[in-house]
């Protein structure tokens, strides 16, 4: 597959994804500029932060089913939102105390800061690996925990943020999550080389004089950055950080995080446009986290069962 077919089809889901509502219609300008140019801007921005999250991750773990929230950050997020949801919070409502949003942001912030704190402290992957699927469970349980104490009404509103959506976010959303987005992309290719080397193990790596330390802590960084900012404002959003890596090493042959990093992005942004529209078609919205397990199960099985070949 050649690489101008990845922008092909970005392009493509990008013109259906505006289209997608009710069916397939043109839209009003009203709806266009506040709802569905919102929407796409958001699905791109979540599959191309959570895809270059998981190439990165599944190279530091070695480990092909590694995903952006498997070292706990999106449940730091949840746990976050639970907080909120006890305090009578609501999903829009930025100004005057703590939001969901922004209780979600900060609970994933500090989640990462633990992970990231163990990282630059420990060269086991193992450990670290470890940590950050502890710190999940845990922070999953207090949520379930607090969810206990929260009246039906905000429980709703907490579930409908767990289902995922693009929808709602704002225009000024939209540019910390660009802002974030760059970040994490300078991180990401501040440290490529020491992925690649890092693939072949740490001893390799050590030997070949990579700081493998300073790669984990960069790599978690970034990671915790891109990850706390779309599950803050999406809700956890699955599936697209384990497959759209898989994708681009298969339909490119090559292992390169020069090559690896960009077309993941791309590749990610458009399982989530996939997604977004799937979940749009009908006369009735569906949670995109839905859709997006419809797309990305199968793709992962696919890919999974064609490596064993």
């Amino acid at each position: 597959m050649k690489r101008w077919h990845f922008i092909l089809v970005l392009l493509a889901l990008m013109a259906l994804d505006l289209l997608a509502g009710n069916g397939f219609s043109v839209p009003s300008e009203a709806i266009f500029w506040k709802l569905r140019l919102p929407r796409m801007l958001t699905a791109l921005a979540t599959g191309a932060a959570l895809s270059l999250s998981g190439a990165q991750m599944q190279a530091i773990f070695r480990n092909p089913l590694a995903d952006p929230h498997i070292m706990g950050v999106s449940g730091g997020a949840g746990l976050g939102a639970a907080i909120a949801v006890l305090l009578g919070s609501g999903l829009s409502a930025w100004a005057g105390g703590i939001t969901m949003v922004g209780a979600a942001f900060i609970g994933a912030m500090l989640a990462g800061l633990v992970i990231v704190a163990v990282a630059s402290h420990t060269q086991s992957t193992g450990t670290l690996l470890l940590v950050g699927v502890m710190l999940g469970f845990v922070l999953s349980a207090i949520s379930s925990i607090l969810q206990y104490s929260a009246g039906e009404e905000s429980l709703k509103l907490f579930y409908s943020w767990m289902a995922g959506s693009f929808s709602g976010v704002s225009y000024s959303g939209l540019v910390l999550i660009g802002c974030i987005l760059i970040a994490g992309f300078v991180l990401a290719f501040s440290n490529f080389r020491g992925l690649d080397l890092v693939l072949f193990g740490d001893e390799y790596a050590t030997l070949s004089g990579a700081p493998l330390r300073a790669i984990r802590f960069r790599t978690m960084l970034g990671c915790s950055l891109m990850t706390g900012a779309v599950t803050a404002f999406c809700g956890p959003i699955g599936f697209v950080g384990i497959a759209a890596p898989h994708v681009v090493r298969r339909l490119l042959n090559t292992s390169a995080h020069r090559t690896v990093l960009p077309w993941s992005m791309v590749t990610g942004a458009s399982l989530a446009l996939a997604g977004d529209i799937l979940a749009h078609i009908g006369p009735t919205p569906l949670p995109v986290g839905s859709t997006l397990a419809l797309i990305g199960i199968p793709l992962i099985i696919i890919l999974l069962w064609r490596s064993r070949l």
